[in-house]
């Protein structure tokens, strides 16, 4: 019998939650960007080996909300981390211990979970704040006291599985996934082996074409602009498969529209041939793109697209 868990991937932005399961899966399944609120829906991730299966779920990073699109991302991560077998909190543990980090330490001394992994990533840099996180996290089950279970019963604070790592490089996450492997329980699988991951596909083109767009400007413009695919046909050319994506880009204001097209179309240019060029590597078939840009005031607050983002929906 296999041994099987779904696990909830949490953490605050840019801890490395994403890198981490990317690098555990094997394969890109996640984007990955210094930029705030680069994991926008909720990924599922699956890892398979001789052991069994982990289905990672890569939620968005919990981080200081702003606007609706902001507190609707941090609502999605805790609500992913819900009803899982295992909890996966990741740390930056290269800076010494967030209010997001210990709000993530708080929840669980008071939710009490059974099985947690807390990772401290990026074990590589100096200084690395260890002591710091492993003191943060007796003075969140101090706070807590006593939990009373659905009986009755005091619930014992839960013994994290406490795991260094460096997400960043080849082999760098092998210590999480024994950690998860030896946490997880003996079951069926519940995906085909090689099946990477069962996220939307016309997500994941989204995904790859605003991950081109957070590299290129930086924080010109990331929070403010939404990506909508709306159409993709599947044709051939000379006998072999070809997918024609139709995409909107979406802003906030007529101001910012140059910006994502960019002088003589080069930014926009840019990201068509960068993604086109990792979309028909991850896909097996050639992609081609046609890039629209159309200014949407208050996008972010409009729940239509929200949903057609996938940004609605449910994740478990």
């Amino acid at each position: 019998m296999s041994r099987v868990a779904v696990v909830g991937v949490v953490g605050r932005t840019n801890a490395g939650k994403s890198t981490l399961v990317n690098a555990l899966v094997g394969e890109k399944v996640s984007i990955v960007s210094p930029v705030e609120q680069t994991t926008r829906n909720t990924v599922r991730g699956i890892v398979a080996d001789a052991r069994g299966q982990l289905v990672l779920l890569d939620t968005p990073g919990l981080h200081k909300a702003v606007g609706q699109l902001g507190r609707l991302l941090n609502r999605m991560a805790r609500r992913s981390a819900a009803g899982t077998d295992l909890t996966c909190v990741v740390f930056d543990a290269a800076e010494e211990p967030q209010l997001e980090d210990v709000g993530w330490m708080q929840r669980i001394a008071k939710e009490r979970p059974e099985k947690v992994v807390f990772v401290l990533n990026k074990a590589d840099r100096k200084p690395f704040y260890e002591s710091m996180y492993r003191d943060a996290w007796k003075a969140c089950v101090e706070s807590a006291g006593a939990v009373d279970g659905a009986d009755g019963a005091s619930v014992p604070a839960p013994s994290p599985v406490w795991v260094k790592a460096i997400a960043s490089t080849p082999g760098g996450a092998k210590a999480v996934g024994d950690a998860l492997f030896a946490l997880a329980e003996e079951g069926e699988k519940l995906f085909d082996d090689d099946i990477v991951t069962d996220y939307p596909r016309k997500l994941t083109i989204a995904d790859s074409i605003r991950e081109k767009y957070l590299a290129k400007l930086h924080q010109e413009l990331p929070h403010e602009l939404g990506v909508v695919v709306k159409k993709v046909v599947e044709a051939t050319e000379k006998g072999a498969p070809v997918w024609e994506v139709e995409a909107e880009i979406l802003v906030n204001r007529a101001s910012q529209k140059p910006i994502v097209i960019g002088k003589g179309a080069a930014t926009i240019k840019y990201v068509r041939k960068c993604s086109e060029r990792e979309l028909s590597d991850l896909f097996g078939v050639k992609v081609r793109l046609e890039l629209w840009v159309r200014v949407e005031p208050n996008w972010m607050k409009n729940e239509r697209l929200l949903a057609e983002m996938g940004y609605l929906g449910e994740f478990v």
